[in-house]
């Protein structure tokens, strides 16, 4: 069972199960890099290197898949680190995983840079971090209410 664990001043634990799948026992679970880290580091989880030519992009797997509570999404993010020393980023950025996702996880890489990038198993090739979401109801109507920005879109203050 997923659970929402509350503690004290008002603040809620959000309790997240993760399931390795097999073959994948000796690679870490995602975690922080640090102490007040957003984001959780992921994990090749690929059989042999994968080398990743300029300009060409894949679908590189974690090895885990996980369950959350309906209140969370998770989020793919790329590493910062791996974005400019190497050009590698994902793809659909940030990309969501769905609460009633049960699958691999996997990260669409794709490499921006001028050389070819070998992707290793174990090597952290992408962060995760969590996110709540709102419930929403959705309800039509005939009128908006007026703002003071009204329509104005793509460039409309002048930056």
């Amino acid at each position: 069972m997923i659970k929402r664990l509350p503690l004290s001043g008002g603040i809620v634990l959000f309790q997240v199960l993760f399931k390795r799948l097999p073959g994948n026992e000796e690679l870490v679970l995602p975690r922080r890099m640090s102490e007040l880290a957003a984001g959780f580091d992921l994990q090749a989880a690929v059989d042999e290197p994968v080398t990743l030519a300029p300009g060409e992009r894949k679908l590189i797997p974690t090895g885990f898949s996980m369950a959350m509570p309906a209140e969370l999404e998770a989020q793919i993010r790329p590493r910062s680190g791996l974005a400019y020393k190497h050009g590698i980023t994902c793809l659909n950025s940030p990309g969501t995983i769905d609460a009633d996702y049960r699958g691999e996880v996997k990260v669409l890489l794709v490499n921006l840079g001028e050389e070819p990038f070998v992707i290793e198993r174990g090597e952290r090739i992408a962060q995760m971090l969590f996110q709540i979401v709102p419930a929403i109801k959705i309800t039509e109507a005939e009128e908006l209410p007026d703002t003071v920005r009204g329509a104005g879109g793509f460039g409309h203050t002048g930056v």
